[in-house]
């Protein structure tokens, strides 16, 4: 028998366990922070679970930060706004950003406003971005670099980040008066946790504390690294500004602006620059006014550089918070655990960012209109339709990411002509012959996932030819639903070009190499820019050798022609899309001469920038084009054929696409029904000058 007071004692203890397990499953309302438990480092040596640290660490008389056992702290309300800052300029710090963000999407449940201040680079960028991303409940707001940049110039700053290393600094005056905290990240930092937590340590900030940092991990600030190595004043170790919390109204209340600013022009008498941009600055400051700090747990900012002690703290951790790659040289950093951390890395940089489309359940947000007339649009389907799949690809809004690699706009001209063009991850191979054949300006949107993405990012860099072109612009749409959505994407690559007239051109297609000067040159005699609305016919022609040797002017693709090795294109296949350029005609030609719209007409032209966009219900195979130039001539464009163009189709496996169509009579019915909705469209828009397409549509 048990004593009598015993059973008493285990309804005691039973309830005390029923409380600690209730407190458990509330983990997503709570940042815990568990006693110490022995550090331990699997064989692998990958880094896996023991003590944390302290989240408030204090330090011995050893200088060492001790751990002591804390509560768990509750995070903020479900549905609270948390602010998050970036800095962020240019193409390559853009797409560091998207990965920020992929990572901070991922573990969040509470709506998010991020504050970006860019350039105008990194700005075109976001916001297309971002409009076209359309994540609930995430707000943007964009801020000028360029105004910024007066209150941080006078700095000498030997940092690779520049101007836009220092402006952390007067993000509190930057920022809305009215905005109280904000987390401010810098762009190589992953998330593998809630950044709620993060935000939830505000509320273990003293009145006088303002600014919330981890402590550095190198020993940069120790001035130990080489002979006359003579850092900014630190306290100790220093602290890392790659993830801060600041205070801002307290901030402002305290006259940081005059702080930093005074602390800065003392310390730049003795020192001749920053070597760590802002992260200078905020030490010395925080060495001066060491209350105004309050020390993060090591495992919000986790430092992998060439000389780094992170592993102190990670080997000491339950888990790792978010990894900061603080150095230019990313994943090639010297660490022993640097595979499980490059992992993390890749794992966001790769993930699909449709799948973070997610709604906060609980959390209303109102949708943007645009959002809100899709959802309701996408509603009125049927799935039970035959072509419900055409109807739900047309209604897609794809992710886009312009200027995906560094770009140099061209200069401008009055003549200039920008090659328009589309492709996916199967046709990439041609990208080098294109950029030999045409010297000018390009621009080129790929259909691509997040994955095959980083995949073309690495085949341009390793591609002698293509990395030497700063006049070609990629733009990344990324790849959602199951048909091709040819004509979106090629409106993504004709909305971007800069120049006054565009060459609407297909991937697969080499153009003569004079070509690009022959249509400047042609675009001027014709007085194109007096107002004149022309399309100026390139003709088609087509190989069917893949060893082949391209002509170097009319006269020898003539030979080839008369040889047959080479053909008028789809002479046998669809010569329709082609007959009325008349290439009789065009054998002898020695001036321009126009031509007449005719039935499925679909010529490669050369327009003005601001021609009609592709209709975007045309997915998948068929009509795509012929849609476009119906409508060119529906605007009463006239078609000029040039006497010297010409541009050669390159043999190819066929699309995935194409081979639906010959094979489904269903898809070619659905592609019918696109067809009969076009011209009803187009007799709406038009009026009477639209019957002559109907007539001649139903001649046989």
């Amino acid at each position: 028998m048990l004593p009598r007071g015993r059973p008493r004692a285990l309804g005691a203890a039973a309830l005390l366990l029923l409380l600690l397990l209730g407190f458990f499953l509330l983990g997503g309302h709570l940042a815990s922070f568990p006693c110490a438990l022995p550090p331990r480092v699997p064989p692998d040596g990958r880094p896996r679970g023991a003590a944390v640290r302290d989240p408030h660490p204090q330090e011995d008389h050893g200088g060492h930060n001790r751990s002591d056992c804390v509560l768990p702290r509750p995070l903020p309300p479900k549905c609270e706004l948390l602010h998050v800052a970036i800095v962020c300029a240019g193409h390559k710090t853009s797409r560091d950003v998207i990965t920020l963000v992929k990572s901070l999407l991922f573990y969040r449940k509470n709506p998010l406003h991020l504050h970006l201040v860019t350039d105008a680079v990194a700005r075109n960028i976001l916001e297309t971005l971002f409009h076209t991303w359309m994540v609930p409940a995430v707000r943007v707001s964009f801020y000028d670099a360029d105004e910024l940049k007066p209150q941080v110039s006078w700095i000498p700053n030997k940092h690779y980040s520049g101007l836009y290393g220092l402006m952390k600094l007067v993000l509190p005056g930057a920022l809305p008066p009215d905005l109280a905290r904000v987390i401010v990240l810098d762009t190589d930092v992953t998330f593998a946790a809630d950044i709620a937590e993060l935000w939830a340590l505000f509320a273990h900030f003293s009145d006088e504390q303002v600014i919330g940092l981890v402590e550095n991990q190198s020993d940069w600030y120790l001035g130990n690294l080489w002979r006359n190595h003579k850092p900014w004043p630190a306290l100790g170790r220093g602290f890392n500004t790659g993830v801060i919390l600041l205070w801002l109204d307290r901030l402002r209340q305290a006259g940081w602006e005059q702080m930093w600013k005074l602390t800065a022009t003392q310390e730049l008498l003795t020192l001749p620059a920053t070597s760590l941009a802002d992260q200078d600055i905020f030490n010395a400051v925080i060495k001066g006014h060491p209350a105004l700090v309050r020390p993060l747990p090591c495992v919000w900012n986790v430092q992998l550089s060439d000389h780094t002690l992170a592993e102190r703290c990670y080997l000491e951790a339950a888990d790792i918070k978010a990894v900061h790659w603080n150095s230019p040289k990313k994943l090639r950093v010297k660490n022993k655990h640097v595979e499980f951390f490059r992992n993390l890395y890749l794992t966001f940089l790769e993930h699909d960012g449709n799948l973070l489309r997610r709604e906060l359940f609980g959390c209303p947000s109102p949708r943007p209109p645009e959002a809100e007339r899709l959802q309701q649009a996408l509603a009125q389907l049927d799935e039970e339709d035959a072509c419900f799949e055409f109807r739900q690809q047309q209604l897609t809004v794809h992710r886009v990411h312009i200027t995906f690699l560094p770009h140099e706009p061209p200069p401008p001209r009055p003549h200039d002509v920008t090659l328009v063009a589309q492709l996916s991850m199967d046709r990439l191979q041609m990208l080098e012959a294109l950029c030999r054949h045409w010297p000018g300006p390009m621009s080129l949107a790929l259909y691509l996932t997040d994955a095959e993405a980083q995949q073309f990012l690495r085949f341009v860099e390793a591609s002698e030819v293509l990395s030497a072109r700063q006049d070609v612009a990629y733009h990344v749409v990324y790849r959602e639903g199951p048909l091709y959505p040819i004509n979106q994407i090629r409106n993504v690559a004709l909305a971007q070009a800069l120049t006054p007239y565009v060459f609407l051109s297909d991937i697969d297609f080499l153009p003569a190499y004079s070509l690009y000067d022959y249509l400047r040159a042609s675009i001027e005699q014709l007085e194109l820019g007096s107002g004149r609305k022309a399309a100026l016919v390139v003709p088609a022609f087509e190989t069917l050798h893949y060893q082949f040797s391209f002509p170097s002017s009319k006269a020898d693709l003539l030979a080839l022609l008369d040889a047959g090795s080479v053909h008028t294109f789809r002479h046998h296949e669809w010569p329709r899309g082609h007959t009325p350029t008349d290439y009789a005609r065009w054998r002898e030609a020695q001036a321009p001469y126009r031509v007449q719209w005719a039935v499925d007409y679909e010529p490669y032209v050369v327009v003005p920038r601001d021609c009609p966009r592709y209709d975007p219900r045309f997915v998948g195979f068929g009509w795509n084009k012929v849609a476009h130039i119906m409508e060119l001539d529906a605007q009463e464009y006239e078609f000029l054929v040039l006497p010297e163009a010409f541009t050669i189709h390159l043999p190819h496996t066929p699309s995935l696409d194409i081979s639906r169509f010959r094979s489904s009579s269903t898809y070619r019915g659905c592609l019918q029904a696109l067809k009969d909705e076009f011209l009803q469209d187009l007799s709406r828009h038009y009026g009477a000058a639209a019957l002559k397409y109907l007539t001649a549509l139903r001649q046989p």
